[in-house]
């Protein structure tokens, strides 16, 4: 039973981590209907970058701030500069695909001939355990949960309570017709990728704070987890990706607990697997194709 608390609580931790980039993600294809690949490479920029600041002596919290804030203005300029550009010449969803993961390579390279192909690490980040209940939690992953839970809360609140959030829940379910009501879409699309893209940042430096080290292939690696995640609460529904960071996160956690760590990620994919063959269109998926991304 100790040892089943104990992975519950590495569990949450990591699934934190999970839903973090897991949210930003499925938002990102909620408005833009774009599976972006290179989101991944993007969360890597954001650790290399975290972990540059780290070493120039700012504080590791105040790193994570400003990476997020520089990711998301990096989004908002990726899709503007890439993205859109396509969508108006008519590229279809597939073609997207492929362009981002193009993208996402190249960027993981450029990474690569700046900062090199070994290992680094933010050092001691940890802080103190702490032992409650059972559970084994670090300083840091306690305020990883807690920025993550502040996040969503805050998220929650747009969609629900502003008038942007029912802006970009009209963009989601139709963004002719809420064009034609006199939403400005293409601003609404700009703050959205601006959101996911903090998101982004924000996760990638917080992975890199939870890894002992980390190479440039840590972004990528850990999209499959996000991507897991978003399919498994339903693609584009940000409640759902919650769900299904922290389930990801249990599995995997409970998994390496039981057996051996290399298996983590074939236990956390059956269990995705299995709940796609019960629910296939996720755990909060909406009953229609018009209401499926986004759902308030």
């Amino acid at each position: 039973m100790t040892v089943f608390v104990e992975a519950l609580g590495f569990g949450i931790a990591s699934g934190a981590v999970v839903a973090l980039g897991a949210v930003g993600f499925t938002v990102q294809f909620g408005i833009s209907n774009v599976l972006n690949i290179t989101y991944g490479a993007m969360m890597t920029f954001a650790a290399y970058l975290g972990y540059a600041l780290v070493q120039a002596g700012l504080g590791v919290w105040v790193a994570l701030a400003v990476c997020a804030a520089v990711i998301a203005i990096a989004s908002v300029a990726f899709n503007r500069a890439l993205l859109k550009p396509l969508a108006e010449r008519g590229t279809g969803f597939v073609g997207v695909v492929i362009v981002t993961v193009a993208a996402g390579i190249v960027l993981q390279y450029c990474i690569v001939a700046i900062a090199g192909p070994d290992t680094v690490s933010y050092g001691q980040q940890a802080g103190s355990t702490i032992r409650a209940a059972g559970f084994v939690f670090t300083t840091s992953q306690l305020i990883i949960i807690a920025i993550t839970v502040a996040v969503m809360l805050a998220l929650h609140l747009v969609l629900t309570r502003t008038q942007l959030g029912r802006a970009m829940r009209a963009t989601s379910a139709n963004a002719v017709v809420a064009r034609s009501c006199g939403i400005r879409t293409d601003l609404i699309t700009d703050v959205t990728w601006l959101i996911s893209g903090a998101l982004c940042g924000a996760a990638g430096v917080a992975l890199a704070i939870t890894t002992v080290s980390f190479d440039f292939t840590l972004g990528p690696t850990f999209l499959i987890y996000m991507i897991a995640a978003a399919v498994l609460g339903g693609i584009g529904q940000p409640y759902g990706a919650m769900i299904g960071g922290l389930v990801v996160g249990v599995v995997s956690q409970e998994a390496a607990a039981y057996t051996s760590p290399a298996y983590q990620d074939v236990y956390a994919f059956g269990v995705l697997i299995l709940m796609l063959l019960i629910r296939p269109r996720g755990l909060l998926a909406a009953g229609t194709a018009s209401a499926r991304r986004l759902a308030g």
